[in-house]
């Protein structure tokens, strides 16, 4: 077998050569797909139709957290007459797609934690958007490109498709410009194995065999350099993990998805507006027209007996912990006069030789803040500015910095407990089910607080759960516009900093309409997964990012910055090696409780929005089937890969 596309430039590669060099023209038959036929989404569980869909007694559920996962499973429970809270921290819903009011050139704006694309194959995600009736909330981007830095790689554009594997690869050859850089040499054995990792997918088996190593070190000996280079290095920091922190299982599970069970094509869509408006306002509305949803609620304490939940105790408006807890020591953040415990938005400062710590959490929205060069804390999401001993300075934040008493240390751990506790008494809320749908630093510290006895199982999977490196937006308003040749988002690769490229002014209607008055633009930059102590400060990353900014579009150079906005937060789950066994599934160890959010082990191939979704829709599921009632139909792509070994 020759080298696969060491060709000259000229050459011609058919689709039958490229079938025969592939070794798949007998599955291509047998399996009947084609270039016509577009495959079907698969049914991943489809109940006794002659089951009741509603009920007919009373249950209530208490959903904790507001983010996709959340809203999802509080939806279909509403739509199924359960009585249902939802209860979340911060003061509004949407969790990674929340939106916001910001200050901007002088004008009011709705911010964003990044653009989210919707893809074709997000069924369950879209199903629920069908049934909102708000499909023209979003508008197709009709295609997207992939920008390399420098001059090795041409760009790499991705449009709708008819076709599923393996005539998607086809395609893909034929109309990459950069096919003769691949580097695939199917006479290697190394090169072998990759292509039949990729398209060979068993969802046990695929874990099994690479769960146990990360993306860097499988792909650090004979691996194809530019396949790596043009598809796996910017396509696996878009799940928003490092290659050197993320299973290459995980990578299998998320090519498989978007790509090689995939009969839907890489285009998709972006929200007409901000996705609270466009997105978590249609669902919220629908929850609260037989449900209920408190926002700004803390829970202080889960009450647990038996190894079942039976109440949550909360507060509405602040940060209060009636119950110690423990924190570990950050070793990430350094400072000689100050120590650090916690991680992500759970992080604690203490100055040297005190009994206080004061909570870096933003009373805002729950972002973690960060000592500046002045010794005042920096919110680096929203702007907020706080003393050095928690006093609010600048908003939008409200309220001071909590604090609490150091009750015992023991080694690099703080057992803290709040001070200046308000003697109202917290609000007790009990139901038949509980559902966990919060981020993993949330649902780590829901755990931290829950008291009694609970499955110790559990407890240590939740105890496991990673986080990913921290993810940054840097968002630019210009006094003048610029040429563009690419898609109005843009995959950037090879840069220190930036992974993506959102032209704002192009795509959201606010924006649209303050360019056609100014004349400016608004152009966003999306650092996925950053290394912390590659940009330690807030000053770095801005830096950084309007530096690379200026690298790619330099007709910006000579425009006037009217605003800038980031957006930093480290609360993205984390899918590291040896992860996948003893992650957490829907359905727990603990009599009434579940689990929803993308951190939750899936029982079929999905990923980011539609990972979220489909948890909570999942976890919906199991309390439907407790109940005797038909559970909602999920669908995803083709489960399984075609070249399966």
């Amino acid at each position: 077998m020759s080298q696969l596309f060491n060709l000259p430039e000229s050459s011609t590669i058919s689709r039958r050569t490229l079938l025969k060099l592939f070794g798949v023209s007998t599955i291509v038959g047998a399996t009947g797909y084609s270039r016509f036929s577009k495959p079907k989404p698969s049914v991943f569980q489809q109940d006794i139709l002659s089951l009741p869909k509603t009920l007919n007694a009373t249950k209530s559920v208490v959903v904790i957290g507001g983010g996709l996962a959340g809203l999802a499973c509080a939806y279909e429970l509403v739509q199924r007459g359960f009585t249902v809270t939802l209860l979340e921290k911060s003061p509004q819903l949407g969790g990674k797609i929340a939106s916001w009011q910001i200050e901007a050139a002088g004008e009011t704006f709705m911010m964003e934690h990044g653009f989210h694309g919707f893809f074709p194959q997000y069924y369950n995600l879209n199903s629920v958007v069908s049934e909102l009736e708000v499909k023209e909330n979003f508008q197709s981007l009709n295609y997207y490109s992939v920008v390399y830095r420098g001059s090795q790689y041409k760009p790499e554009v991705f449009r709708p498709s008819s076709s599923a594997f393996p005539w998607n690869i086809i395609d893909l050859a034929i109309a990459s410009p950069n096919r003769l850089k691949w580097g695939i040499n199917l006479t290697k054995i190394k090169h072998l194995q990759v292509f039949q990792a990729i398209t060979g997918f068993q969802r046990e088996k695929n874990y099994q065999r690479f769960d146990n190593i990360s993306v860097a070190d499988w792909v650090a000996t004979e691996f194809p350099q530019g396949l790596y280079d043009l598809y796996f290095l910017p396509f696996a920091k878009s799940s928003l993990n490092a290659p050197d922190t993320m299973s290459v299982g995980e990578l299998m599970q998320f090519f498989h998805f978007y790509f090689f069970g995939n009969p839907e094509g890489l285009a998709f869509n972006g929200t007409k507006d901000d996705m609270g408006t466009s997105l978590v306002q249609p669902i919220a509305q629908a929850i609260q027209k037989q449900g209920k949803i408190i926002t700004g609620a803390n829970v202080s304490e889960i009450v647990a007996t038996d190894n079942n939940i039976s109440a949550i105790k909360y507060y509405v408006g602040n940060n209060n912990h009636h119950v110690p807890f423990w924190v570990k020591r950050n070793s990430v953040v350094n400072n000689g006069q100050v120590e650090f415990f916690g991680a992500a938005d759970e992080v604690y400062a203490v100055e040297n030789g005190s009994q206080e710590a004061i909570s870096l959490t933003c009373t805002h929205q729950g972002c973690t803040v960060q000592i500046a060069a002045d010794g005042k804390f920096h919110c680096p999401c929203h702007g907020a500015v706080f003393t050095s001993d928690g006093k609010v300075v600048k908003g939008p934040a409200q309220r001071d910095l909590s604090k609490f008493k150091v009750v015992e240390r023991q080694d690099d751990n703080l057992q803290l407990l709040a001070v200046n506790q308000e003697s109202s008494s917290p609000e007790i809320i009990t139901a038949d089910y509980y559902v966990l749908a919060t981020d993993v630093p949330g649902v780590q510290q829901l755990f931290k607080r829950m008291t009694g006895d609970v499955d110790t199982t559990v407890r240590a999977q939740i105890e496991k759960l990673s986080i990913a490196d921290p993810f940054a937006v840097c968002r630019f308003w210009f006094d003048q516009d610029f040429e563009w040749e690419h898609s109005n988002f843009t995959s950037l690769s090879g840069y220190k900093l930036t992974d993506s490229i959102t032209l704002y002014h192009r795509i959201q209607q606010q924006f649209i309409d303050w360019a056609q008055r100014i004349g400016g633009s608004v152009v966003e930059l999306h650092a996925y997964c950053y290394k912390q102590k590659e940009f330690p400060t807030q000053e770095d990353l801005l830096t950084t990012f309007e530096n690379e900014l200026y690298e790619i579009v330099p007709e910006l150079k000579q425009a006037k910055l009217l605003h800038r906005e980031l957006v930093n937060q480290h609360n993205f789950s984390g899918y590291p090696p040896n992860s996948y066994t003893e992650r957490p599934e829907s359905s727990t160890g603990v009599t009434n409780l579940f689990f929803a959010g993308d951190w939750v082990k899936m029982p079929f191939p999905c990923g980011l929005m539609e990972r979220a979704v489909s948890s909570g829709l999942l976890a919906a599921n199991e309390i439907l089937h407790r109940e005797d009632l038909q559970r909602r139909t999920l669908l995803t792509v083709n489960p399984e890969g075609l070249l399966q070994i």
